[in-house]
């Protein structure tokens, strides 16, 4: 054996430690890689029924949405009856405020004619009362003054 042969064997030796040493650290990287492919299989599996059940729930709350819009567009159509049965109430409150001017207008007319009547018919006897006391108070002082002369 010369020196070639042994530094060609010394080589090979250090490739083969070289081999071992690096063995372990892939042989670890494989197992974490197997679990990560592991873990990803198991997530797809699970996530597909998921998936499925959001699609449901999803579709669920859709329905659910299309029968409010229906529930809110029969209230609205209830709303707009009520804003007409308003509206005709308005009508009728301002019909019967104009009435009730007019009655109260042409029944006010005459009261207020007999009211004034009645006030000038009292005024008139006591202003004809009031000239008889005088006329007899004067007829009396006349009287007194012929008497006592």
């Amino acid at each position: 054996m010369d020196a070639g042969e042994i530094a060609g064997l010394i080589a090979a030796g250090a490739f083969l430690m070289l081999v071992l040493v690096l063995a372990v650290p892939i042989l670890k990287l494989g197992r974490t890689v197997d679990a990560a492919t592991r873990a990803i299989n198991d997530t797809v599996d699970r996530t597909g029924p998921l998936l499925t059940n959001v699609n449901t729930t999803v579709e669920n709350v859709n329905t659910a949405l299309g029968q409010v819009q229906v529930s809110l567009d029969g209230v609205n159509i209830q709303l707009a009856k009520v804003d007409t049965m308003t509206e005709h109430a308005q009508n009728i409150t301002a019909n019967v405020a104009n009435l009730v001017t007019v009655v109260s207008a042409a029944a006010a007319n005459p009261l207020v004619k007999v009211a004034s009547f009645g006030y000038g018919l009292r005024k008139a006897a006591a202003a004809r009362r009031h000239a008889e006391d005088e006329r007899e108070v004067r007829a009396a002082i006349k009287q007194r003054r012929r008497a006592g002369r």
